[in-house]
């Protein structure tokens, strides 16, 4: 097998598609597989290399597929198994490979195994999640928080016991200290690489291994991320155990044993750098790619993004590959979060995912600068989003993909209701933008087209270069520099003899530039450096 076969995600740009949202194909306002087969044009045409879809698996939908009730199944509002499998076909036709979302931490409480585990003390599944006695007073056992808000805890009263959950009460926490999970979740991998999978996203990665002993959490400090303050605690005894790599190194073993190696992706809600190169191991002894949080929640400032990124790379072994996005359903859209919905800001923000080294992954509707939707309340359907970022619902980014300017933005049949509202469409959408030279779709397909073009972008080291204040500048490899003003004022930045080989104002395209580069407010660009 080709090296190529086994390394391609590290030159590849992989796109999420959050499958409700992004293409009805029977007209019942949901999206659904046999959508996402109708648009692999689209995604072969822009040039990505993997697709991710969130959780596709038969689930209650309390917390919309993160609640599992079946790991080997499609859920019946998406399709079935049959359209997965044509779904993989039809896309690695076209080079394109399909990754599944995998939540190991918790199942729905509808789950076979917790509706069996919560019959009795001394039922066959009980030790597959996590239980415990009340204290004296018969509160809960200690004081670990959800992530969802309130106790961790839930009691059961047919048993008298409480069991954890780190998210809802209807999402028990499986218990990975019981070997038959392990070996269940071994069998689930290997299950849906069989059927041609190239990988998973790991829901929750950091989480899984809970202290056996139940020790209580230490209150948060005012040294903490803003995120871990929130919750008023550092979890470090119900999430963010170091038990936890063992299991994802005997997780690399499964990948690795398939001629074309798969690949595990790594959800890790840590903010610390050298935690998050453990998830790595050795760089290729464990996780192949970790979300970087750090990045996704900082300001879109130069001084931020910059001390984000160059201690990422400092604290990651050799062989170990970052992850950049910055969008995703849970945290809202970049050209939302980012850049308060300008376009200017949000080209360079695109810029920059794309050029920088390692993985970047794409949210549906990143390429036309989808923003969030402000989702009246009567019409919201996902109720516990602001237990992940600082917003009431998540609903608002997870809205129907924009494919065209007509009333349901092409993605269901006009006249039928959406699960959730479309947004403005008039100038956002593909169809308003493919045939457009200068719109931020193309200059999303210019630059992945870049990357392959351009082998410094696929496979040259970063290197920050000094630059005026509001700017950041960096080099990839020997040949290439990408500057990005992020700023208000036109800058000059010292940055050598060449040639631009992409801006953000596309008129700049090919431009000779001298030892200076000039950028206006919100501009950037990537140049090909004159050997010196």
């Amino acid at each position: 097998m080709p090296d190529e076969d086994i390394t391609w995600w590290r030159d590849g740009v992989i796109y999420q598609v959050y499958v409700r949202s992004f293409a009805d194909s029977n007209g019942d306002g949901i999206g659904d597989l046999r959508g996402v087969i109708e648009h692999l044009d689209h995604l072969g045409w822009l040039g990505v290399d993997g697709v991710w879809l969130s959780p596709v698996n038969p689930s209650p939908d309390l917390d919309w597929g993160y609640d599992v009730s079946d790991y080997r199944d499609i859920h019946p509002d998406l399709g079935d198994l049959r359209a997965l499998d044509e779904l993989v076909g039809e896309a690695g036709s076209r080079g394109i490979r399909i990754l599944l979302d995998l939540v190991p931490n918790h199942t729905s409480d509808r789950h076979p195994w917790f509706v069996d585990a919560r019959s009795s003390r001394d039922a066959a599944h009980r030790d597959w999640y996590v239980w415990a006695d009340p204290r004296a007073d018969g509160s809960p056992p200690n004081n670990w928080r959800s992530i969802f808000g309130g106790s961790a805890w839930e009691l059961d009263p047919a048993t008298g016991q409480y069991y954890l959950h780190n998210f809802l009460p209807e999402q028990p926490d499986l218990n990975w200290w019981n070997e038959e999970v392990r070996h269940e979740f071994d069998d689930i991998l290997r299950f849906w690489f069989d059927r041609g999978i190239a990988g998973f996203r790991i829901d929750v990665a950091n989480g899984l291994i809970h202290d056996p002993e139940l020790r209580d959490n230490p209150s948060a400090t005012d040294d903490d991320p803003p995120e871990i303050r929130r919750r008023g605690q550092r979890q470090v005894y119900n999430l963010n155990r170091p038990e936890v790599h063992e299991i994802y190194r005997g997780w690399r073993t499964i990948a690795d044993s398939y001629d074309a190696h798969r690949i595990l992706v790594a959800e890790t809600w840590v903010f610390d750098p050298q935690q998050l190169a453990r998830f790595y191991g050795t760089g290729d002894d464990e996780l192949h790619l970790c979300f970087n949080f750090s990045l996704v929640f900082s300001d879109f400032r130069a001084e931020a993004l910059r001390g984000i990124v160059g201690s990422t790379e400092s604290a990651l072994p050799p062989e170990a590959h970052p992850a950049w996005t910055g969008s995703n359903h849970d945290v809202g859209r970049f050209p939302t979060r980012w850049c308060d919905g300008r376009e200017d800001r949000s080209r360079c923000a695109l810029m920059a995912l794309l050029t920088l080294r390692g993985t970047p992954f794409l949210y549906y509707g990143d390429e036309i600068g989808m923003t969030d939707v402000a989702v009246p309340e009567d019409d919201r359907l996902d109720l516990v989003g602001g237990g992940v970022a600082e917003q009431p619902s998540r609903d608002g980014c997870r809205t129907p993909m924009q494919w065209s300017a007509d009333p349901s933005a092409g993605f269901t049949r006009n006249g039928v209701r959406p699960w959730l509202p479309i947004g403005d469409a008039s100038s956002r959408s593909v169809a308003a933008q493919r045939e457009d030279p200068g719109s931020m779709l193309n200059l999303c397909r210019d630059l992945i087209a870049l990357r392959r073009e351009m082998p410094d972008l696929r496979s040259g080291r970063y290197a920050s270069i000094p630059s005026p204040a509001g700017v950041w500048t960096w080099s990839r490899g020997d040949d290439t520099v990408v500057s990005v003003n992020l700023s208000e004022q036109p800058v000059t930045v010292a940055i050598g003899t060449g040639a631009i080989a992409i801006g953000t104002r596309r008129e700049r395209d090919g431009q000779p530039v001298g030892r200076e580069l000039s950028l206006g407010p919100w501009e950037g660009a990537v140049l090909r450096v004159a050997p010196s």
